[in-house]
C-alpha cells in the first residue's frame, strides 16, 4: 500500500513539470492515477478507409495531411484535408489556436481522426474531431499502444497529449499493479462473480481484444463491475461501522412525562395521520434506548414533519432535557419559532430564537438562560454552534433541511451535549438508492401520507409572451381575497443574464401593473428585521402579493396563499420548483402553480417542466431529478465527508449497491471491529478509502 501512495512524479516519464499538470487534475499519487479511469473506449482495430465512411456514424480514419489552413471571411475556421488513396476527408474547427494548428497539421504528416462523419456540399467532413499524430515506425504504421486495439480515452489533462498520458498509464500498470492487495476472499469473489482486483485495474485501463467494447462503454464490463462493487462495498462498510459505533455509545435514556404530549394533542384542531403516529412511535422507541438516536425524518412538502418533530421535542423536554433546532435560514428559523412558541407558551415552556441578528444586550441574557436550563427549547441558525452557546442538559438536536448544512456544522451542534439524540429532517424526498447510500448509518422514518383533505396543486406551464394572462390570474386570486407569490431567479437585473429580477419587477408591479394591490418584496440581502416585517405583513394579510427570490423555498407557511408564479421557471431545478410549489400546498383550498418559461427550454429544462405538470408526488420527482442531474450532482458527497464516486452510478448500479450493502453490513455484524485476520487488508483499505472521515460523517 505504501508503494501505491508514492508521488506520481517518480513514475518514469513524468518528473516535476508533468507532475504539476497531473496534480491540477487531482492526480498526486500512483493510487490516484490507477483510479483515473477512462471516460470511454474506442475500437481502433478497424481503421476505415475514407471511401467506406458512413455518414452519421463515428469512425476512426487515418490519412496524410494534404493541405491545411484558415478558411472563411467573417466567421473563420481551420480546415485540414487528409487523404488515404481512396478519397479525401475534411476536418474543421471553429474554436482553435492558429499557431498550434499550423504546427500540428503540417503537409505530409500522418494523423488519425475520430468523430462523427457528416456530408456537406458533397464532401465528407468531421467537425471538431479528436486528433492524434502518428509516431511513424519503419513503415509509418500506428504504434501498438494507441492503435490496432481497444484504446482508452481519458479526460484531458492540460498540457499532456493523449498518447503521452496512455504511455504513462501503461508504465504504471506494468510496474505497480502487483502492489494492489486483494481484500476479498475467494469465496466472496465466487459468490458475486467478481474478477481479481489487479485484473480489474489492468483491464479497465487496457482491455484485451476479447473484451466487449459496448459493455466497456456502458461501464458494464467485468472490470467495471468489480471496481463498482468495491467502491460501494467500502462506502457501505464505513456506514455499517458507524452504525455499530452509535450503538456502543452511552446515550441519554429519556423517560418522558406523557401528560405534556397529551395536553399538546388536545390543543391541536386535527388528529395526526397514521403515518405521523407510526413515526412518533419510532422516535419515542429510540429516545428510550441506552444509545443515542440517529434518525432521518423524511416527508414530502406539507406531510406534517414539523408536528412530529415537536412531539419529539416535547418528549425530551418532558423528560427534563433541552432541545436545539437548527435551520439553514433566518426566515425558516423564525417560522419554526413563531409556530412552536405559540404551542410552548400554552404549555408554559420557555423557548428562544437565536440568530446572528439578535442584539448583543438580549443575546447575553439569552445565553445565560440557555446555560442555566431556564430555556428548554432553542431554535436558531448557525448561531447555535457558536462557542459562546452552552446548554445545561441538551437531550435532542433537530436539524431541519439538513442537506443545506455541512458535516462540521452538524457535528458542532451535536457536541453541545453529552451524546444527545439526533433527528435530521428533510422536505426533499430522496430516492431509495440514495437513502441507502447517504443515510446507510441512520434509521429512516418516512411520512408517506398527506393530511386528509389536501388537494394536488394544479400546475401549468405558460410561455413568457402570455404574461398578461398570468397577471389576470393574479388579479382573480386577489378578488377572491387570496394571496400570491411571484418568484424570480435574481434579486437585481444583470448585464450578463437577460432575466427579469425581483427588485425591478416589484417596482413595476407596484407602480404600473397592480397599483391598487399591496405588494411586498423579500430577498436574501435584506436585514433580518426587514424580512421579519415583510413576512409578518404577508402573514396577517396586509400584503397581498409577495415578490421574492428562492429565499421562500422552504418553511414559509401562509395558508391563504393559493397561487405561486415562478418566472423563468426553465432556470430552476426540479427540487426547487417542487419546494416552491409546496408553499401553496398549506391548506385545503384549491391552489395553483404557474411556471412561466421564456426562452426555448433545453432538453433537461423541458423534462423538468413536463414532470412538474404531470405530478406533485415528491418521491417520483426525486427519482426523475436523479435521472436528469445524476447522483454526484444531487448528493454533493464532499459536504457529507464521504468519498467521491469514481466509477459507481447509483441509478445504473442499483443492483450492485444492494448486494454490496448487504455484504458490508453482514461483514460488520460478524466482525464489528474488523479484527479477524481475513479482514486486516479490508480494514486498511477502509481507512484509506474514508481518509479519516468516519468520525465526521457519522453526523450526516
Amino acid at each position: 500500500m505504501r508503494e501505491l501512495q508514492k508521488p506520481i512524479q517518480f513514475v518514469r516519464g513524468v518528473g516535476p513539470n508533468l507532475a504539476k499538470r497531473f496534480s491540477a487534475k487531482g492526480i498526486d499519487t500512483i493510487e490516484n492515477a490507477l483510479n483515473f479511469y477512462p471516460l470511454r473506449y474506442e475500437d481502433r482495430r478497424n481503421i476505415k478507409k475514407i471511401a467506406n465512411l458512413n455518414p452519421g456514424a463515428k469512425h476512426v480514419v487515418m490519412g496524410e495531411v494534404l493541405v491545411s489552413g484558415e478558411s472563411g471571411y467573417r466567421k473563420k475556421a481551420f480546415e485540414a484535408i487528409i487523404g488515404d488513396g481512396t478519397g479525401m476527408l475534411t476536418a474543421k474547427w471553429f474554436h482553435y489556436k492558429t499557431i498550434y494548428m499550423q504546427k500540428i497539421f503540417k503537409k505530409g504528416r500522418k494523423v488519425v481522426f475520430y468523430g462523427e462523419v457528416k456530408f456537406f456540399g458533397g464532401k465528407r467532413m468531421l467537425i471538431h474531431p479528436e486528433v492524434e499524430i502518428i509516431d511513424s515506425g519503419n513503415e509509418g504504421e500506428p504504434d501498438s499502444l494507441n492503435f490496432n486495439r481497444i484504446v482508452p480515452i481519458y479526460s484531458a489533462i492540460d498540457g499532456v497529449y493523449p498518447k503521452v498520458l496512455r504511455r504513462i498509464m501503461e508504465r504504471i500498470a506494468q510496474e505497480y499493479l502487483d502492489f494492489i492487495p486483494e481484500p476479498f476472499s475467494e469465496e466472496r469473489l465466487k459468490r458475486f462473480n467478481l474478477i481479481y482486483l489487479r485484473e480489474a485495474f489492468r483491464k479497465i485501463h487496457f482491455p484485451d481484444d476479447s473484451d466487449d467494447v459496448d459493455k466497456l462503454n456502458r461501464y458494464e464490463s467485468p472490470a467495471h463491475r468489480r471496481l463498482v462493487f468495491d467502491e460501494l462495498f467500502f462506502l457501505e462498510v464505513g456506514l455499517a461501522y458507524k452504525k455499530k459505533l452509535y450503538e456502543k455509545e452511552k446515550g441519554i435514556m429519556i423517560i418522558p412525562d406523557d401528560s405534556i404530549n397529551e395536553k399538546f394533542r388536545n390543543m391541536l384542531p386535527f388528529r395526526l395521520t397514521s403515518a405521523q403516529e407510526r413515526v412518533v412511535m419510532e422516535i419515542k422507541a429510540d429516545l428510550s434506548r441506552s444509545y443515542p438516536m440517529h434518525r432521518l425524518l423524511q416527508g414530502d412538502v406539507g406531510s406534517g414533519k414539523t408536528v412530529v418533530a415537536f412531539v419529539a421535542a416535547l418528549t425530551c423536554i418532558g423528560g427534563g432535557f433541552q432541545v436545539a433546532l437548527m435551520a439553514p435560514t433566518e426566515i425558516l428559523a423564525e417560522q419554526h419559532f413563531l409556530r412552536y412558541r405559540n404551542w410552548l407558551n400554552t404549555l408554559d415552556i420557555r423557548s428562544a430564537l437565536l440568530t446572528g441578528d439578535v442584539p448583543k444586550s438580549e443575546k447575553t441574557k439569552l445565553l445565560e438562560e440557555i446555560e442555566d436550563g431556564s430555556i428548554k427549547m432553542v431554535i436558531g441558525t448557525h448561531a447555535l454552534i457558536q462557542e459562546s452557546v452552552r446548554f445545561k442538559n441538551l437531550g435532542l438536536c433537530i436539524v431541519d433541511e439538513q442537506h443545506r448544512f455541512g458535516v462540521m456544522q452538524r457535528s458542532l451542534l451535536q457536541k453541545k451535549g453529552g451524546q444527545p439524540h439526533v433527528l435530521v429532517m428533510t422536505a426533499t424526498p430522496i430516492p431509495r438508492t440514495l437513502s441507502m447510500t447517504l443515510y446507510g448509518d441512520l434509521d429512516l422514518s418516512v411520512i408517506d401520507e398527506m393530511p386528509p383533505g389536501r388537494k394536488p396543486v394544479l400546475t401549468r406551464v405558460v410561455n413568457g409572451k402570455d404574461r398578461l394572462s398570468v397577471y389576470n390570474r393574479i388579479r382573480e386570486a386577489m378578488n377572491k381575497g387570496e394571496q400570491a407569490y411571484i418568484v424570480y431567479p435574481l434579486i437585481e437585473e444583470s448585464e450578463k443574464l437577460e432575466l427579469r429580477a425581483a427588485k425591478q419587477m416589484f417596482q413595476e408591479f407596484r407602480e404600473k401593473i397592480f397599483p391598487d394591490i399591496k405588494i411586498g418584496l423579500l430577498h436574501g440581502r435584506m436585514k433580518s428585521q426587514e424580512k421579519e416585517d415583510v413576512m409578518s405583513k404577508f402573514r396577517d394579510g396586509s400584503i397581498h402579493v409577495l415578490v421574492s427570490t428562492t429565499v421562500i423555498e422552504v418553511g414559509i407557511d401562509i395558508p391563504n396563499a393559493t397561487l405561486m408564479v415562478v418566472e423563468h421557471a426553465e432556470r430552476f431545478g426540479l427540487s426547487q420548483l417542487h419546494q416552491l410549489r409546496g408553499r401553496v400546498k398549506r391548506s385545503d383550498s384549491p391552489a395553483e402553480c404557474i411556471l412561466v418559461a421564456y426562452r426555448r427550454p433545453t432538453e433537461d429544462a423541458y423534462r423538468r417542466l413536463k414532470i412538474m405538470k404531470e405530478t406533485d408526488d415528491g418521491f417520483r420527482i426525486a427519482e426523475e431529478d436523479l435521472k436528469i442531474r445524476g447522483p454526484g450532482d444531487l448528493i454533493g458527497t464532499r459536504q457529507w465527508g464521504m468519498p467521491d464516486f469514481r466509477v459507481a452510478n447509483l441509478m445504473r448500479d442499483a443492483k450492485i449497491l444492494s448486494d454490496a450493502r448487504n455484504e458490508a453490513f453482514s461483514a460488520i455484524e460478524s466482525d464489528p471491529e474488523l479484527t479477524k485476520p481475513e479482514n486486516q487488508i479490508l480494514k486498511t483499505i477502509l481507512s484509506l478509502y474514508w481518509k479519516n472521515n468516519l468520525e465526521l460523517a457519522r453526523v450526516g
